[in-house]
């Protein structure tokens, strides 16, 4: 199982460096549940995307055309998420990566990103997308 962070799909999204990669991970999905990304992330692409001066309805159905699962936040997660907002202050991480990590973490799954300052972090399964 995958989890990818906003700055993996947004490479895809926006075909950034690191897209192809991510697009090779995607296939590597066996079945609906294996390309997973948190509930608090897909606002923060679609929102990406408007800000690049798509339209509202162009930047849903992109979005919709990627082959995600959805993994809801529950209170064990949304609290896991919020503890480790110490840990990640200096490193400018925003709740959506928080939430990914931390459902990551309690799936035991492969985090992708493209966000560098993940580097540091220990305690994760963290991949780098380039």
């Amino acid at each position: 199982m995958n989890f990818f962070d906003a700055s993996a799909v947004l490479a895809v999204l926006n075909d950034e460096p690191g897209a192809q990669a991510v697009l090779a991970l995607f296939g590597e999905g066996e079945g609906e549940g294996d390309v997973v990304i948190s509930a608090a992330n897909p606002g923060e692409e679609i929102a990406n995307l408007i800000d690049r001066f798509v339209t509202e309805a162009d930047a849903i159905e992109a979005w919709n055309h990627l082959p995600l699962t959805v993994a809801p936040l529950t209170r064990a997660v949304a609290s896991a998420a919020e503890l480790l907002r110490k840990d990640t202050r200096a490193l400018g991480l925003s709740l959506g990566d928080r939430c990914c990590l931390a459902l990551g973490r309690a799936k035991d799954a492969k985090i992708i990103t493209a966000d560098k300052a993940w580097k540091p972090l220990k305690g994760f399964r963290i991949s780098l997308i380039h």
